[in-house]
């Protein structure tokens, strides 16, 4: 309650909001307080009379960190418990090197960002990592994953607790874009929502009944290999049609390369052939380029299909547009729009919202670093606190793990009326 309450939260609103005694809670609460979990301090929300006490996580607790692999860029970013990112960098990457390559990048870039911030690994409470396919949160690996040859079934958590020796979270891009988003992003507060990640890839993660729906090994959303048209392009899943073979970032720069070379009159005719990227698609589509309108027009169009069916399955309030690709804007989200309203279900299409990641290609390490809070204050709670663990601080009725015991969402009912706090920084 009071990790995702935002502006701080009273005794009493948490008494009232999860049915507890005030006696309950004052307990409870005491005892995060004298650990260093959580502190007291003055609302900033009174206008005017003497400001009431609110509690609120202490960004002081320790340190965490989060990483974020793409197909093509590594992220790193180092925080605090209240989640306010400390420091970050991104570099290029290419997740196709394989396990031992990129873990061993990642582990270069954090040690360079925590050497640059006087921090050691032994002083971080845990470690969000993204990646960009299918994970098993059992096991802590990927299976089967389209744009990651040789990370199969690779022990990816297992190798860098034992390389860091710090407790380690592992989840999917989108998952972690859509976790992003819910705290401190375009879907604040909503109870069901949908962040579909367009980036070299496509991908959905699901929030349901304010939890990430993981499905029952926990690469659920994987919407990008939904079958467009059996007789399409090849897809790097190995089936021909998927939506991600039409729409996905590299689908993109491919019709950009056969629309130069047939010989169209086109303003990417002055790029360079082999190194077209959807930010050239984009530029020239802004100055006019009909055929490159065109491309991003079909694409937004494809997505708009299988957005469109999500929404009759789900029934969202938002539907959030991310990755790398969005950043172009309106010129994808357009046709999305237009396609859900004339495929979706008028029941389910008049009650939800499309809009772009109000993070922007930031919402999967974000989300990385809620998560790796989350992780951190749990495990804090359980070391510290056995009093309040016993007392059912980390109870059902308020947190619920899923797969991976070291994840932690809030899912409680009770949290409707909670605002998130604003964007990170």
């Amino acid at each position: 309650m009071i990790r995702f309450a935002g502006k701080g939260i009273s005794r009493t609103d948490i008494a009232q909001e999860l049915g507890l005694t005030r006696a309950s809670v004052t307990i409870i609460s005491n005892d995060l307080i004298e650990n260093g979990i959580i502190l007291e301090t003055e609302s900033r929300s009174t206008r005017s009379g003497r400001p009431p006490v609110v509690l609120e996580i202490n960004p002081r607790s320790g340190l965490v960190a989060a990483i974020d692999m793409g197909a093509t860029h590594l992220s790193v970013a180092l925080g605090d418990f209240s989640a306010h990112i400390l420091d970050e960098t991104e570099q290029p990457f290419r997740i196709a090197d394989g396990p031992e390559q990129c873990l061993e990048e990642a582990d270069r870039a954090l040690n360079s960002i925590l050497e640059k911030n006087g921090v050691q690994i032994a002083n971080l409470s845990a470690i969000g990592l993204s990646v960009p396919g299918p994970v098993i949160t059992d096991t802590g690996m990927v299976m089967s994953p389209p744009i990651m040859p040789g990370w199969d079934r690779f022990p990816i958590r297992t190798t860098l607790e034992d390389l860091w020796n710090v407790p380690v979270t592992l989840n999917n891009d989108a998952n972690f874009g859509a976790l992003g988003e819910w705290v401190y992003g375009a879907g604040r507060g909503e109870k069901n929502l949908a962040f579909i990640k367009v980036g070299s890839g496509i991908g959905a993660g699901l929030i349901i009944n304010r939890q990430i729906f993981g499905g029952t090994t926990g690469s659920a959303g994987e919407i990008g290999h939904l079958t467009i048209d059996e007789k399409g392009p090849l897809c790097t899943c190995g089936n021909h049609g998927c939506l991600e073979a039409f729409a996905g970032g590299r689908a993109i720069e491919i019709q950009a390369q056969k629309l130069v070379e047939s010989g169209k009159r086109t303003l990417l005719s002055d790029a360079n052939l082999k190194s077209i990227t959807v930010r050239d698609v984009a530029d020239a589509a802004r100055r006019g380029d009909l055929a490159a309108q065109e491309i991003l027009n079909r694409s937004g169009t494809f997505i708009g299909i299988a957005v469109a069916g999500l929404i009759n399955l789900i029934n969202p309030s938002v539907v959030i547009i991310g990755g790398g690709v969005a950043e172009v804007g309106d010129l994808l989200t357009a046709p999305i729009r237009k396609v859900v309203r004339e495929r979706s279900l008028r029941a389910s299409e008049h009650a939800v919202k499309i809009t772009t990641a109000m993070l922007g290609r930031r919402s999967s390490l974000i989300g990385a670093m809620v998560q790796a809070t989350n992780t951190a204050i749990h495990n804090t709670i359980e070391r510290k606190n056995p009093v309040a663990h016993k007392a059912g601080y980390t109870g059902n009725q308020q947190l619920a793990k899923n797969n991976d015991s070291k994840e932690v969402i809030l899912t409680t009912e009770a949290s409707k009326t909670l605002q998130t706090s604003s964007p990170i920084e």
